[in-house]
């Protein structure tokens, strides 16, 4: 693995990581209900973590290959990100009435949301395997596989990190907006859990 492999890994995960979905509406909504934005985005990357450390041990492979498995995975993530965007639209406070609301779950949540995403395993197995180099004399492809997934975490890490401290800077003292925006992003998690629901149930 050259370093203008590693280089071309990183524009291009940047560029899917940059886009938002249910992590940005996590931290949107962790950023701007005052809660601790670092703590929640810890959480999302441990979730990656454990894709990265099924990806090395080559059980992301046998995941994808067991349909029974991957459904289950799907109708699990697809029913958290469900009923968190619910919770979310239900209690959409403005930031200071929940800043005292602070808890391991918010790590686990967020450790939930990007664990049982199925979409974030499937970039490991489609992403990650066209930057392995498998000839000449170059790292095991463990340990590159392990080097790009630390690579991703830490894209994941330095975007949602940025996400949510901008909303709160921007939203902080706007409680209206930011009860907009927290209700958006709720929304959005409904939405996206329910499209994944939707997605795999059409396939059965």
């Amino acid at each position: 693995m050259t370093s203008g492999t590693l280089l071309s890994f990183l524009a291009l995960d940047l560029l899917l990581v940059c886009v938002p979905g249910a992590d940005w509406a996590y931290v949107i909504a962790a950023g701007v209900r005052g809660r601790p934005v670092a703590r929640a985005v810890a959480g999302l990357v441990a979730g990656y973590a454990l894709h990265t450390a099924l990806a090395v041990a080559g059980l992301a492979v046998l995941v994808a290959r067991s349909p029974g498995l991957l459904t289950a995975l799907t109708v699990a993530g697809a029913g958290y990100l469900v009923w968190l965007g619910w919770s979310v639209l239900r209690r959409a406070a403005a930031p200071a009435a929940d800043a005292e609301e602070r808890s391991g779950g918010l790590f686990l949540r967020g450790a939930t949301i990007s664990g049982l995403n199925p979409k974030g395993l499937l970039l490991y197995l489609s992403l990650l395997p066209q930057f392995l180099t498998t000839t000449g004399d170059h790292l095991p492809v463990p340990a590159q596989t392990a080097a790009l997934g630390l690579l991703h975490m830490a894209c994941c890490a330095a975007v949602y990190l940025t996400v949510g401290l901008g909303a709160r800077a921007v939203l902080g003292a706007r409680p209206t907006a930011a009860r907009a925006v927290t209700r958006t992003s709720g929304a959005a998690m409904l939405g996206i859990g329910a499209f994944l629901l939707a997605q795999r149930l059409a396939t059965l």
